[in-house]
């Protein structure tokens, strides 16, 4: 007797911690791995810039509950999850993923079932453990960024760097001129043949000599060494908004955007406060604001130090600031400060960078995160000195305008 094989079907069952997008769940966490110190400033504390993964285990929570991470059926899943009180070990899942994918590191291996230990030193110790995010995930979030923004402006695609000036190179954009020494090989054929025919007219051999060679013109495609200060001063997370966590983001999406489409072009990072230092883009993300005061001509003069060594067609600062200058390195090294603003001091000693800048063609293009009438008098002074440009803006458009004024350069002639 022929048995006939049974296959038994059971109801699918969804797994969020093994089917949810890890990038999915970075997006919704962005604002929490990339946060300034905004959540403490009432309390003065700005902590130590670190993490735990107690408080990303809080943050995850949140953006399963307040996002759309999942799908309807997930959504009831984690429902019965909340009711059994089983949502700690999806949460615990998560993190393992995210670290076994590396996009967090942890000072050390992480135990969910140490962690489950609730009440005991075990338990509070796995609480405190730091975490920082990787690589991975910063050229993700930086990537993102980029992505919001474009598509924000409507812009599926963006290049190099367009001027009016021409040069010889290998796509053929403009009329051919004949050759000079020094120039890219890219013979015009045609243009070179009728030359000679023209001298020689039609014989056989034709005699090509060096004044017959003509060359394909393209669009000179300029490279630029571009310096970001970005103010970390207190007043970046006062007044009941934070203004330095969008514009980190915004700083990561030109790091990206200037990596993947402008490979000839560089980027360096300073932050300036009381002092001013340059700090690697890969840590950007971990930057977080201080009780500090605001020394832009420290920042001016490191940006000139780190332009002189490069070197590129273009050369230009970008400010991302909310302040007037209230802080001055003095020659003793001593650290003069106003909390007013718009100290005489202060203001000529500044002001005599600016134009440092320009004697040295420096372009400085400022983007005002606030518009009190002090800081506003103060950078349309700069933007006057050095003929670069002044953006009134808020965090949530900066990013528009600082992205489209890099990609937009078309006028700049090179000699």
């Amino acid at each position: 007797m022929l048995c006939m094989k049974r296959i038994r079907y059971s109801k699918y069952v969804p797994d969020p911690a093994g089917e949810m997008s890890m990038e999915d769940l970075l997006s919704a966490l962005s604002d929490y791995l990339l946060q300034s110190g905004f959540q403490n400033y009432l309390y003065d504390d700005f902590g130590d810039g670190e993490q735990t993964l107690d408080d990303l285990r809080r943050a995850i929570e949140q953006a399963l509950l307040d996002s759309d991470l999942l799908d309807e059926q997930m959504r009831q899943q984690l429902q019965q999850m909340q009711m059994e009180g089983t949502l700690d070990e999806l949460i615990d899942k998560l993190i393992q993923r995210m670290q076994q994918e590396d996009y967090i590191s942890i000072d050390q291996p992480h135990d969910p079932a140490r962690q489950s230990g609730a009440g005991g030193q075990v338990g509070e110790a796995q609480q405190q453990v730091k975490f920082e995010i990787t690589d991975k995930s910063l050229d993700f979030l930086g990537f993102k960024t980029l992505r919001d923004l474009m598509g924000s402006l409507g812009k599926s695609s963006f290049g190099r760097h367009d001027t009016r000036d021409m040069a010889t190179g290998i796509e053929a954009s403009g009329a051919s001129r004949q050759y000079e020494f020094g120039d890219t090989l890219n013979l015009d054929i045609t243009a070179t043949l009728s030359s000679a025919i023209q001298r020689e007219g039609m014989k056989l051999p034709l005699n090509i000599e060096y004044s017959d060679l003509q060359v394909h013109q393209c669009e000179y495609q300029s490279s630029c060494a571009t310096v970001l200060m970005l103010d970390c001063s207190h007043s970046m997370i006062l007044y009941g908004e934070d203004r330095f966590t969008p514009a980190k983001k915004v700083a990561m999406a030109l790091s990206h955007l200037i990596r993947t489409q402008y490979p000839g072009d560089s980027l360096s990072l300073i932050l300036f406060h009381d002092s001013a230092e340059e700090v690697p883009l890969s840590q950007l993300a971990r930057v977080k604001v201080g009780p500090y005061y605001t020394n832009t001509r420290e920042g001016l003069r490191l940006a000139q130090r780190i332009l002189q060594r490069q070197r590129k067609d273009m050369k230009q600062i970008v400010m991302i600031t909310d302040g007037k200058p209230s802080a001055l390195t003095l020659e003793d090294g001593r650290i003069y400060k106003n909390a007013f603003g718009l100290d005489p001091l202060v203001v000529s000693q500044t002001l005599e960078e600016v134009s440092k800048c320009k004697r040295a063609g420096v372009l400085i293009n400022t983007f005002m995160l606030a518009s009190d009438y002090g800081l506003v008098q103060f950078v349309q002074k700069v933007t006057e000195m050095c003929r670069g440009k002044a953006y009134f803006t808020t965090p949530y458009t900066l990013g528009q305008y600082l992205l489209m004024d890099y990609m937009s350069r078309k006028t700049k002639t090179i000699h």
